[in-house]
């Protein structure tokens, strides 16, 4: 038998509303009832948005970045020992291109550290220049870009080279931003760069990390912020912590309460990528593909910047598997 806010979220199949209390009520399933919550996700996702989607990523520019995000590795705030480098060379993001298209993936993303770019830099210019080549030499594939905040003038320059997706997360419950992610900095700069890519007719990737030690009703109310910025992706990460990190000591979430979230998710966002990020080979392990099936259709393969993933060979057969299901 459903448990009775599972039967009431039937009607998302239907395109009707549902209202936040039952969502909160959805919240608190446990058990097999959870397993129930995933099989209406992935209903969901394959009514309004069937098939997968699969991107790769490479850190462009890493470390020296002055905020304090409790969760990164590349914040100078924290002792972790990874690579720092400034802007690599455009070959360099060529190559990269390269490597990711080769593999099968149609779209890549070029990521840099730090707060972002207000103005048109000689640095911003490079990445322009980049994207623009990567473009020339692979006309039917896709450039996505996680640049941090912009401005106007900057946003506005993005939107004039055909990025196909820009990422900025808004990473929790805007109303915990400062307590869970930084003190550096809030999350209206983020919300205002969300809104400037809109204005300007781009795609927004945008999401967040979840076992931060958020409650549930926080990652609800990420999960209702998204849907009223109406962005296009939304990348779900689950916390690796990272020594060196304030987060290092942090207790994992339970695989059950991560499928949890993510069905949640995709009942609130029927029609949207529901992107797995990090978190999916070292937290699910066993349990990844049941986080496919109750409403992701996405992933990030091939690593996460500054920690590594599965091949992307193995990846693109496991999404080959997971289309037997719809």
């Amino acid at each position: 038998m459903l448990h009775p806010a599972i039967e009431k979220a039937y009607a998302i199949l239907d395109g009707k509303p549902v209202d936040k209390k039952t969502f909160s009520e959805l919240s608190t399933v446990k058990g097999r009832d959870i397993l129930d919550l995933a099989s209406l996700a992935g209903k969901v996702r394959d009514t309004f948005a069937g098939g997968f989607h699969a991107c790769t990523i490479m850190n462009a520019k890493s470390g020296a970045c002055p905020e304090d995000c409790r969760f990164c590795a590349q914040s100078t705030h924290h002792d972790t020992r990874i690579d720092r480098y400034g802007l690599v060379d455009e070959d360099i993001i060529l190559d990269k291109a390269r490597e990711a298209y080769g593999t099968g993936v149609d779209c890549f993303g070029i990521v840099t550290s730090g707060t972002g770019y207000i103005k048109m830099t000689a640095e911003f210019k490079r990445i322009i220049d980049a994207i623009d080549r990567i473009h020339e030499k692979y006309p039917d594939k896709k450039v996505c870009a996680d640049l941090g905040h912009l401005s106007e003038e900057t946003a506005l320059e993005l939107s004039r080279h055909d990025i196909a997706h820009y990422n900025i997360n808004i990473q929790t419950n805007p109303e915990k931003y400062q307590d869970l992610i930084s003190k550096t900095h809030g999350i209206n700069d983020r919300i205002q760069t969300i809104l400037l890519l809109k204005k300007h007719g781009m795609e927004v990737c945008s999401g967040g990390i979840i076992g931060l030690g958020e409650t549930i009703q926080d990652r609800l109310a990420m999960a209702f912020s998204l849907r009223d910025l109406d962005v296009d992706v939304i990348p779900l990460n689950v916390l690796i912590p990272i020594p060196g990190t304030p987060l290092e000591k942090m207790e994992p979430l339970p695989a059950s309460e991560i499928v949890k979230t993510f069905a949640l998710f995709r009942l609130i966002n029927p029609t949207k990528i529901i992107k797995f990020a990090a978190g999916r080979e070292t937290r699910m392990k066993d349990f990844q593909g049941l986080i496919m099936l109750a409403g992701a259709n996405g992933f990030i393969t091939g690593g996460y910047l500054t920690t590594r993933g599965r091949e992307v060979k193995d990846d693109l057969d496991f999404m080959d598997e997971l289309r037997k299901f719809q």
